[in-house]
């Protein structure tokens, strides 16, 4: 086989493994249905998710199912407002990116890549004071914030931090100084009272999302644990993780209040905890939000204990209630 003859090949891969997205106005009377069939991989049903929560569309109903070879997904989405997507510049721009399978807006979702900032990801114990005693140690450095994403949760916080020199407005190649930012971002982070140690990294951008990374950060400092000194009577996602005897599949349920973003960090969590969604349905009110997954391990076997279980449970109840401190900074300091 010669080289043209692979490149037709792969290309004809490319286009036979491609997701087949069909956008319809007419199958509902107040949303619109987006149907994504995409070639079933352990993140297909994230990457599609992602790419509808960066578009700023609304999840109001979804159902999810796999046949072994392909992952059939359909949604029912609203703008902002709650009105269907009639904009044909907006329905063009989600085929796109559901069919390239790459999200190809430019939103807070994407971390901003240029080789003219340095990317700051610190992990800590939370406190009050805290994200102003960082934003003072990036002024007193002479340091611009471009943008900045702080999650706190159970007493953990995480941040993705995008920097510039403010002398140059490039990224700072000094690596004493930046060996001087870490160590006083450090400083800060530091509690003497907290046998965790502190996370601070600086680093050129790479390709990540912002909002997965943090999952990932806060799942790392094990934002899910709650000892029993710190639980109070709030109201919590009421989630639960059972067997689905003669099926090989667990189950786990979710009801919470509804949100922005609900569907993809729920998905998010459980891609991470290196869990595979078979079939699912989401189904939401103007109030509340019921989810159901039907999982499997990557391993291909259900959850094999109650610990196990217990996890998940823990886990699915961070992912909801860990955006709710959700700060964003666009600030030049």
């Amino acid at each position: 086989m010669d080289d043209h003859d692979v490149d037709a090949y792969a290309k004809l891969l490319r286009r036979v493994n491609s997701p087949r997205v069909v956008v319809d106005n007419d199958a509902c009377e107040h949303a619109t249905v987006i149907q994504v069939d995409t070639v079933k991989r352990q993140v297909a049903l994230l990457e599609v998710v992602q790419v509808l929560t960066d578009l700023n569309l609304a999840i109001t109903k979804a159902y999810m199912s796999s046949d072994g070879v392909w992952f059939m997904n359909v949604f029912y989405v609203t703008d902002d407002h709650g009105n269907k997507i009639r904009d044909e510049g907006i329905i063009n721009c989600i085929e796109k990116a559901l069919e390239n399978d790459a999200c190809m807006v430019n939103s807070t979702g994407k971390i901003l890549l240029s080789k003219d900032h340095n990317l700051i990801e610190l992990t800590g114990t939370d406190r009050p004071g805290l994200l102003s005693e960082v934003c003072a140690v990036l002024t007193d450095l002479r340091c611009n914030v471009v943008n900045a994403e702080i999650w706190a949760h159970n007493a953990r916080a995480a941040a993705v931090i995008h920097i510039t020199d403010q002398s140059t407005g490039a990224a700072i190649e000094d690596p004493r100084k930046l060996s001087l930012i870490k160590k006083l971002l450090y400083n800060v982070l530091k509690d003497h009272g907290d046998f965790r140690t502190p996370i601070v990294s600086i680093s050129a951008p790479v390709e990540i999302h912002t909002g997965r990374r943090l999952h990932q950060m806060m799942f790392a400092a094990r934002d899910f644990e709650r000892p029993d000194s710190e639980i109070d009577g709030s109201v919590r996602p009421d989630v639960t993780v059972l067997d689905c005897p003669g099926r090989d599949y667990t189950v786990v349920t979710a009801t919470s209040i509804d949100r922005p973003k609900l569907l993809f960090d729920t998905v998010c969590t459980l891609t991470d905890m290196q869990y595979l969604v078979f079939h699912g349905a989401v189904v939401t009110d103007s109030k509340k939000a019921y989810q159901e997954y039907y999982i499997r391990h990557v391993d291909g076997f259900p959850t094999s204990s109650e610990a196990e279980r217990q996890r998940v449970i823990e886990c699915i109840q961070a992912a909801i209630e860990r955006r709710a401190s959700e700060v964003l900074l666009y600030l030049l300091l």
